[in-house]
């Protein structure tokens, strides 16, 4: 099993919205906006951020994206990461988390965030086993305001 990451161009925008879709299907909220993902905003989140695509064997099997705050550019929040369905369970989705946590380390990134969905908590052990800790001060900046908040998790970079 050959596992490679590499970076996303504009041209994987419908790539990646599919692989979202396929990703979070029968695995997250129907309500979750990731199920009407469109290139259209993946491309958006690429010009913003950047993203991942994760390949097993050369096969697209998963993505994540990343983009600064507003308010702060020296502060990434991590969208929508993925895995598909049928390689689950190989703990696959760490390779992209490891890429976007040396990303911003190469960027002189000081912060990454994540939201933690609610139907998702046993994600919160992954995160922090990578130095992510709680943030219940902060708020997800891209959360969904038609489902519960999400749990914010951040990592400090130390710059």
């Amino acid at each position: 099993m050959n596992i490679v990451v590499r970076e996303a161009t504009f041209d994987d925008a419908q790539l990646i919205a599919d692989l979202t879709r396929a990703a979070w299907a029968s695995k997250v909220a129907v309500t979750s906006s990731g199920h009407r993902e469109t290139a259209v905003r993946v491309r958006h989140d690429l010009e913003q951020g950047g993203g991942f695509i994760l390949l097993r064997d050369e096969e697209p099997i998963g993505s994540a994206r990343w983009g600064p705050l507003e308010v702060d550019p020296d502060i990434w929040e991590i969208m929508r990461m993925g895995v598909l369905p049928q390689f689950r369970g190989e703990h696959l989705s760490q390779h992209l988390l490891e890429a976007v946590i040396h990303r911003a380390q190469a960027s002189d990134v000081t912060e990454l965030r994540l939201g933690v969905r609610s139907d998702q908590v046993r994600l919160l052990d992954l995160y922090a086993a990578y130095g992510f800790e709680l943030a219940p001060e902060l708020e997800y900046t891209h959360a969904n305001p038609l489902e519960p908040a999400p749990t914010v998790m951040r990592r400090m970079l130390g710059y």
